[in-house]
């Protein structure tokens, strides 16, 4: 179905592909796994014609195509997700979906027929799309849909897909799962690329392995496991799973009493939400995106306007309800976003002025009486989180824009770390992430609430919270609806009141 023959791709002098090959075979789902910045991305780009490689060539069907854009690759069957996404913020989710294929004639656009056909779509997917939404006004989760929904929309015979998983509960990827092999049963073909192993040999047929832009690794599915795929993807063993100490916590950091949040429509996606996250530990939510999370995280760190909440907020004894986002940093809390593009970074500032983000105002950044950056001390600061998280390439003065999704991650967890927080907000610290650097991430956020910091963690992957959290909380249409052991409850019994909220 798709073959891409000897992809060499350069920016600049960064290498990211190559002399990649990669075979998909028509009528099956082939997984492409490889830590951030590997290249699997930028390959799968060139083949929807978002890139154009410098050397090599692409078939499909087994005939040699120009690629040169997305446009010619849907003409080909070919749709793609992205793991960030290309919407337009102020239209509609029907607006989004038919932009570049829209329906009715030059002069009149058939918006009705469009919606549903959309609509239907939902319903066959179980993808709970509104047309009618505006995309701003979406949480992560339903975006993602969004734009899984564009390329069904337009009848791909070849879907690739970037973390299409990453906002769904184990019942609903198992029902994700079930479309795909549907899909597959009539003919049509598959690229999945993520981080999950687990998925990878749940669903698959054949992986390729893409390491440092090179493929080092083609196999079938079957015959392979988590362990040989880790090391293949990381050039060392990986450790599987989460190490941790029990925790020793002490007094309560912060305290949340019948905390509700009005959005300016008059919604209440927080609703009367009490709980307190002590120090040295690591409480846990977890729940299906857009139940409240993002807004109730949101209020912690004071980036929602005070007349929206009502209920009380609390660092040890003092009521910071009705405080702002500067107060609440200097009195220790450090916030990691969910959504690092739009609240983690400003893309087109280079590292060393996205380290200083929060912290800017303060000595030693500042000097001279407050009113100059010491720029001695922020290339200092800069390279000890550079190298503290491992940042790649290690270079100060690149534009953020140009690090993978996980060397993003890793700059924004740096930066959060070097304030030495007496709470961390975490959400979705491993969004897109690979598995070396989840490692990695997993290890700084323990060794964290070793240290006597609080930590409040929210993620979709519940392997992830249930792994990490030493107590867990379930959010259900922005209330908590229950607290669980993480080491005693099963993931079906989580997902079970996600989904239920009972």
């Amino acid at each position: 179905m798709l073959e891409l023959r000897n992809i060499t791709k350069r920016f600049g002098a960064v290498l990211a592909n190559d002399k990649v090959s990669i075979v998909v075979k028509p009528g099956t789902i082939h997984a492409i796994v490889g830590e951030n910045g590997a290249g699997k991305s930028t390959a799968m780009r060139i083949a929807y014609g978002f890139y154009k490689a410098d050397e090599g060539e692409i078939l499909v069907d087994g005939h040699v195509h120009n690629i040169e854009t997305p446009h010619d690759a849907i003409a080909l069957g070919i749709g793609m997700v992205h793991q960030h996404f290309m919407l337009v913020d102020t239209m509609t989710v029907a607006e989004n979906i038919v932009l570049g294929a829209e329906p009715g004639s030059a002069v009149a656009l058939d918006l009705a027929k469009a919606s549903v056909e959309i609509r239907r779509l939902s319903e066959e997917f179980k993808l709970a799309v509104n047309p009618g939404a505006v995309i701003e006004h979406l949480s992560v989760g339903q975006q993602q849909r969004v734009e899984l929904m564009k390329a069904l929309y337009r009848h791909a015979r070849l879907l690739i897909l970037d973390e299409p998983t990453a906002v769904l509960t184990p019942q609903e990827v198992e029902e994700f799962f079930t479309i795909l092999r549907r899909m597959r049963e009539q003919g049509k073909t598959v690229v999945i690329i993520t981080h999950k192993l687990a998925e990878v040999l749940a669903i698959s047929d054949e992986v390729t392995v893409m390491r440092d832009g090179r493929v080092v690794g083609r196999l079938q599915t079957s015959e392979t496991n988590a362990a040989e795929l880790a090391r293949l993807m990381v050039g060392r063993e990986v450790l599987l799973r989460v190490e941790k100490t029990p925790a020793k916590t002490g007094s309560a950091e912060l305290i949340v009493r019948n905390l509700s949040v009005t959005t300016r429509g008059g919604a209440k996606p927080v609703k009367d939400v009490s709980f307190e996250v002590r120090k040295g530990e690591i409480l846990g939510i977890a729940g299906v995106e857009g139940n409240g999370q993002t807004e109730l995280i949101e209020a912690l760190a004071g980036l929602i306007s005070p007349s929206q909440l009502s209920g009380e907020i609390r660092i040890e004894d003092r009521d910071i309800t009705k405080e702002g986002a500067r107060l609440r940093r200097e009195l220790g809390i450090a916030h990691i976003p969910e959504d690092r593009h739009r609240r983690g970074l400003l893309l087109e500032f280079d590292l060393a002025e996205n380290s200083i983000l929060g912290v800017h105002y303060r000595p030693p950044i500042v000097a001279y009486a407050g009113t100059f950056l010491d720029n001695g001390a922020i290339r200092r600061r800069t390279k000890e989180i550079i190298e503290g998280f491992d940042v790649r390439p290690a270079n100060p003065d690149l534009p953020a824009r140009v690090l993978s999704g996980g060397n993003q991650q890793k700059l924004i967890i740096g930066r959060e770390f070097k304030v030495d927080p007496k709470l961390l907000l975490v959400s979705q610290p491993t969004r897109g992430v690979d598995i070396g650097a989840i490692e990695f991430i997993h290890r700084k956020l323990v060794g964290l609430r070793d240290s006597g910091c609080a930590v409040l963690l929210v993620s979709a992957e519940l392997e992830e919270v249930t792994s990490l959290s030493d107590r867990l909380l379930i959010i259900h249409e922005g209330r908590i609806v229950g607290e669980v052991d993480p080491k005693v409850a099963t993931i079906e019994e989580i997902g079970l009141l996600m989904t239920r909220g009972h």
